[in-house]
């Protein structure tokens, strides 16, 4: 459960010592659950009207408690419902309106046509390319030479997976320390390594007739994973004789 200090309601301009939470109070109460995280999302959930902090007379983000469980079920809805944004920003907004409305089915029709399950598994949450231009503060020359050493790369309708919002981020933290685009090429190999790694182990699942079989092989594919993630982190922290807290 998040651990949040009490804050008032309503947003505006608040003081600088309301009880409220910074964003970085708030990333590192959301990294248990969601390690991923980062602040480049959260200022990126905020820009598309997900969350909507108060401010202090500097201009600094104040996030209340309600603000960061928000903030939790809105990635949580990402994760394990795979639904859009805006969906997710409908089916809260309802909620605390004190609406009963159901959670939203994957490839629902229009209204009063059943849902349909998608023919290739979960539909990924998707933003436009002038969405990730704007989230990750680069421009289109930037965007187009990442996409060129295969940091990035559009969905076949031209839109990203929302993924793509850390990448980017990470790219321009890395970009501060000296480190260009066609440096990460070396990592961007060693993840599709991975990757493939892990689609070979999980790939007879996902062929299998049954489809409590094939959505345990989803499962499988994130605890895989997450596996590999901390398994490269670990190797990267030996071979550089660090340790990251």
């Amino acid at each position: 459960m998040l651990q949040t200090p009490s804050g008032g309601a309503g947003n505006g301009t608040v003081a600088p010592d309301s009880g409220l939470m910074s964003i970085g109070a708030v990333l590192n109460a959301l990294r248990d659950e969601f390690p991923d995280i980062t602040i480049s999302k959260i200022r990126f959930l905020e820009s598309e009207g997900l969350v909507e902090p108060r401010r202090t007379p500097a201009g600094y983000r104040k996030f209340s408690a309600h603000d960061v469980e928000r903030l939790a079920r809105v990635l949580r809805m990402q994760r394990d419902h795979y639904l859009p944004l805006k969906v997710i920003r409908e089916h809260l907004d309802a909620m605390e309106r004190g609406e009963a409305v159901p959670l939203p089915a994957l490839g629902r029709q229009r209204d009063g046509e059943p849902a349909r399950e998608p023919a290739e598994g979960p539909t990924v949450a998707r933003i436009g390319r002038e969405e990730l231009l704007a989230a990750a503060g680069i421009g289109e020359r930037e965007l187009e030479e990442w996409e060129s050493y295969g940091l990035l790369a559009p969905l076949p309708d031209g839109s990203y997976d929302a993924e793509a919002v850390t990448v980017a981020s990470l790219v321009v933290q890395l970009g501060g320390f000296g480190i260009e685009p066609r440096h990460l090429r070396v990592m961007k190999a060693a993840a599709d390594r991975e990757a493939g790694l892990v689609d070979q182990v999980v790939a007879p699942l996902k062929r299998h007739r049954n489809p409590q079989t094939r959505a345990h092989a989803e499962a499988r594919t994130k605890e895989l994973a997450g596996l590999a993630v901390k398994l490269h982190a670990a190797l990267v922290q030996t071979a550089l004789g660090v340790r990251l807290p």
